[in-house]
């Protein structure tokens, strides 16, 4: 069987691979060949989480279109070479990942590679904020690796996250380099094309990699919650982005990176990079965006009010708008937070308020009990369930916390939670996953039977709140709670970052933003 299903997988790739070439004019030149492969994930050391292989869903040879709307067979992109895709896996953001599973992943890229050669470019999907148990920079290392299969003449094209880091082993390793110019992220599978389009480009055009790289790292390291592009100073500053990568001859990208804040390594912290042929214009644009992006360090902020969780509660309570949102930050599973801390689910069902039946409705998503989903599945839909769920990983905060009520629904199927069940306890409809799950579409709590839209508040583990929840809200605070994700950076207990560094030293120099040169992939200088 185990043969058969092999033959089918080499099957399929002919397939696929032929009819990329098929559809090509029989008169035009060889398609190139280019690989695919890409690991992400955002790990906060700050958390006890660890992240397994399993976590990573990863998709092998021809499920790795299923990736890529832009990739579907119809598409222009998709027939202007012979893909050969290896492995891309994205994780829910969490804890650091085991080295037993990153060298797993690893290998099995590096075994593809080396089966489906010679390349002419390699197009390499990451995050660029993966923390690896013993291991600095595994980005920087993973590329490395990979470069030592597909030798230096094949052309590397990397897409990222502007939540991720740009070693300088990283950037020296990719020849075109670019990242998201929007958080919340609306422009993530636009800037995945993008770097997909000018790989081809540079390959078609015979220009392969560019003359000249631009790798200017900036002293800041902030959350993502201070740093959105939806208001300012993000705003401006991003939107200087594109009239500089996108309109400038000399010019193939341009990229701001705000790096990840919950990590401790000296990579992490803010970086400008710009690609291009002509010298001049490549400095000047990184430099401008390097010092635009110092000149405004004192005017990021939070991109919603915040508070305690008692400000934030009581003014839930006290508001007119429902349903009201309440972001409880610390734990954020969409920011690497564990997903199972109880604090502020205790200190919900502590108030007399949501003790009664007919208190204000409170919807609360989400905590991770494999054993309490038992129990419920167990006293089936309408029957009560009696146990505690929570702080199975991260009990630094506060223990498991009780749950005493009844099972309102039971839903199976979903990709990261598994089995989702909802438990209503006086006013309040507590969502509890088999596995962690970060909601944040309005289809996540529908599905379930439960209507966002006429409780008086809806608390989610999340930072800043994704476009469905943003524009399903009447108002919103985020509560500065207790995690592996903590807002308060000045609380976690950084060591190995570089110092000095904004906002941790504020009385610190302007930092040399010279343009620094990164040697082109393959040389040394």
């Amino acid at each position: 069987m185990k043969q058969l299903i092999s033959g089918l997988v080499v099957c399929f790739f002919g397939i696929g691979y032929g009819f990329a070439q098929s559809t090509a004019n029989p008169a035009s030149p060889t398609l190139p060949r280019i690989a695919i492969a890409g690991l992400g994930i955002e790990s906060s050391t700050f958390s006890p989480a660890v992240t397994h292989e399993e976590a990573f869903h990863a998709r092998y040879g021809p499920e790795v279109f299923n990736a890529y709307p832009f990739m579907m067979p119809v598409s222009p992109l998709r027939k202007k070479a012979i893909w050969l895709p290896a492995i891309v896996g994205k994780s829910l953001p969490g804890g650091a990942v085991t080295r037993e599973a990153y060298e797993s992943l690893v290998k099995k890229t590096l075994d593809s590679l080396k089966k489906y050669g010679p390349y002419d470019g390699l197009y390499f999907d990451i995050h660029g904020a993966m923390s690896v148990v013993g291991l600095d920079d595994p980005e920087g290392d993973f590329i490395t690796r990979i470069r030592k299969v597909i030798g230096y003449k094949t052309l590397v094209s990397t897409s990222m996250d502007l939540h991720g880091n740009v070693s300088w082993r990283l950037a020296q390793n990719s020849d075109l380099i670019t990242c998201y110019r929007m958080a919340p992220h609306e422009d993530a599978m636009q800037t995945k094309e993008r770097a997909v389009a000018h790989l081809l480009e540079r390959i078609q055009n015979g220009k392969g990699k560019p003359a000249y790289k631009v790798w200017i790292p900036v002293p800041i390291l902030l959350p993502g919650e201070k740093t959105s592009t939806r208001i300012e100073p993000g705003k401006s500053l991003y939107s200087e982005v594109e009239p500089l990568a996108d309109h400038q001859p000399g010019i193939v990208d341009a990229a701001i990176w705000i790096g990840y804040a919950w990590a401790d390594e000296p990579r992490n912290h803010a970086v400008v990079m710009v690609t291009g042929d002509d010298k001049a214009k490549v400095t000047q644009a990184a430099e401008k965006l390097a010092l635009d992006f110092w000149n405004v360090r004192n005017q990021f902020g939070f991109v919603a009010p915040t508070g305690t969780l008692e400000k934030c509660l009581a003014n839930a309570l006290a508001s007119k708008k429902h349903p009201f949102f309440i972001s409880d930050t610390g734990d954020n599973p969409t920011a690497g937070g564990a997903g199972d801390v109880t604090w502020t689910l205790t200190q919900l069902l502590a108030r007399p308020e949501f003790q009664r039946e007919d208190g204000p409705s409170l919807i609360y998503a989400s905590i991770p009990d494999p054993e309490l989903v038992k129990k419920a599945i167990a006293a089936g839909v309408g029957g009560h369930v009696d146990g505690v769920a929570g702080a199975r990983v991260d009990a630094r905060f506060a223990p498991p916390v009780k749950l005493k009520g009844t099972v309102e629904s039971i839903v199976r199927g979903d990709k990261d939670a598994e089995v989702e069940v909802v438990v209503k306890m006086g006013s309040v409809h507590v969502i509890v996953t088999q596995k962690r799950k970060p909601y944040h579409k309005e289809i996540d709590f529908t599905r379930l039977g439960l209507k966002p839209r006429q409780a008086n508040i809806v608390v989610v583990k999340i930072g800043y709140l994704e476009p469905e929840l943003y524009a399903m809200q009447a108002d919103w605070i985020m509560a500065l709670t207790p995690g592996g994700v903590n807002q308060d950076l000045a609380r976690l207990p950084y060591k190995r970052i570089k110092r000095p560094m904004f906002p941790f030293d504020n009385d610190m120099k302007k930092p040399d933003l010279s343009a620094q040169f990164v040697p082109l992939s393959g040389t040394t200088n």
